[in-house]
């Protein structure tokens, strides 16, 4: 259990590592985009020898693009640079490699920490979960589309590629002028890097090497993502019994993972020490749940007990759990007993 004393002044634990570091932020940008450009080059001139081999190299740059996607998202939260047009302009960059725009996925990811967990504030930047009674209470129609959406196939499937090659080109509505000159600056610098790659290299040996690369990446981003919400033990509340410090510890899975893959994903896994302060870089994440015991009492989600999320789909409220499709048959004839027995007491009475 977190210490009363702890909890109270959990700030003033966690703010000696909201401060970026330009010599690691640096040194992270070249341990990262430089090897990413090796491996995508080296994965191209394997065409000529074995695509296994350019598949091998193909799913290594796949993992540095996800790492990439990390720095992209520190910046998204001004935390990778102090400065703010540093953020923007590494942010942009890293926006245009990761199909992104900067502005729009800013935005989005803000509300994302504001709402995490809060029943009565969903719908932007989070996966669609419903209540048992919310899924119920929808038409048939509705109720096939959240099937589809929450099958794994389809989520994992079709989810990546929809949203970072379709979904992200468009701007949302309301956005301002600065965001949607922001997504047509991504969008362009796209479609350049595609056309000149296309250009030199020809559209075949493009999709050979960048197919593999973004769906590999693509896939691992949403199952990070996913597997950061959508856990065993996660917590969902109402408004009022809202609170930031348990959506962030017990609502952001600590997603223990073997060292070299929380290096690949920018120690991501610490999502609950993230999600307690997006200001905290992701180099210093690992650092502050060795550092302090706050942090060290969150249950970890391993790579075994992670693949059990697969299997949620809606959240009931009485029980304080996600539970399975399967599970709504229980849920309705439990409700029909209540109903007799409220019946028959009421007759009785």
């Amino acid at each position: 259990m977190i210490d009363h004393n702890e909890k109270k002044n959990w700030r003033k634990i966690i703010a000696p590592y909201e401060r970026s570091n330009l010599k690691r932020s640096i040194w992270q940008i070249m341990n990262t985009f430089i090897p990413f450009f090796m491996l995508w080059y080296a994965a191209y001139w394997s065409l000529s020898v074995s695509y296994w081999l350019t598949l091998v190299l193909a799913v290594l740059a796949g993992g540095l693009l996800v790492r990439i996607f990390i720095i992209f998202h520190d910046c998204c939260h001004g935390s990778f640079f102090a400065n703010r047009t540093a953020n923007e302009i590494l942010g942009t960059v890293a926006g245009i490699m990761t199909c992104c725009p900067y502005h729009q996925w800013r935005h989005s990811h803000s509300v994302h920490h504001a709402t995490s967990g809060n029943l009565d504030r969903r719908g932007m930047g989070d996966i669609w979960t419903l209540t048992v009674e919310e899924y119920l209470a929808l038409p048939p129609l509705k109720r096939l589309a959240y099937r589809m959406y929450r099958n794994p196939l389809i989520m994992f499937g079709l989810g990546p590629s929809y949203v970072f090659l379709i979904e992200y080109r468009f701007n949302r509505k309301g956005a301002k002028m600065k965001e949607r000159l922001n997504t047509y600056i991504i969008n362009l610098g796209i479609a350049a890097i595609i056309g000149l790659l296309c250009w030199t290299i020809g559209w075949k040996a493009f999709l050979l090497v960048q197919g593999p690369v973004f769906l590999f990446s693509s896939l691992a981003g949403f199952w990070l993502f996913y597997v950061q919400h959508q856990f065993e033990g996660t917590y969902f509340e109402k408004g009022e019994k809202w609170d930031h410090l348990s959506a962030a510890l017990h609502g952001s899975s600590f997603y223990k993972l073997p060292k070299v893959l929380h290096w690949f994903t920018g120690n991501i896994g610490f999502h609950h020490i993230h999600h307690l302060s997006p200001r905290v870089p992701n180099y210093y994440l690992d650092r502050v749940q060795e550092e302090n015991t706050i942090f060290q009492d969150v249950p970890p989600v391993t790579l075994l007990s992670s693949l059990k999320s697969l299997k949620f789909r809606i959240w009931d409220e009485n029980r304080k759990k996600l539970m399975g499709f399967g599970y709504i048959k229980h849920f309705l004839m439990a409700r029909k007993t209540d109903e007799r027995l409220t019946s028959v007491s009421d007759k009785s009475s």
